[in-house]
């Protein structure tokens, strides 16, 4: 029997939500807007799919390239090789200094 290896294989874990975090999300958190330049932290909501980046993404900071409709356009390092990655603002969060 083969073992499958879907998308959220070894994932559960780093995707689920505490019972204190389940229930709608704050509103502010799907309407944010971002600027070209901006550094951001991909944190994956696992409630809302749409715009999901991959988890292997997730907990990763990336520089907004650019706008495609809704979603952004994040740059991100992944070893020496950059990554082009279309997200959801919902799954993006403003990195303070």
């Amino acid at each position: 029997m083969k073992k499958s290896r879907g998308f959220w294989t070894k994932n559960t874990r780093k995707m689920a939500k505490s019972p204190r975090e389940k229930g709608l999300l704050p509103i502010t958190r799907v309407i944010q807007k971002f600027e070209i330049g901006d550094r951001v932290h991909i944190k994956i909501e696992p409630s809302f799919h749409k715009g999901m980046p991959h988890p292997r993404f997730h907990g990763r900071t990336g520089m907004v390239t650019g706008k495609r409709g809704k979603a952004y356009v994040v740059s991100v390092k992944d070893g020496n090789a950059e990554k082009t990655i279309i997200t959801h603002p919902i799954h993006l969060k403003l990195q303070r200094l």
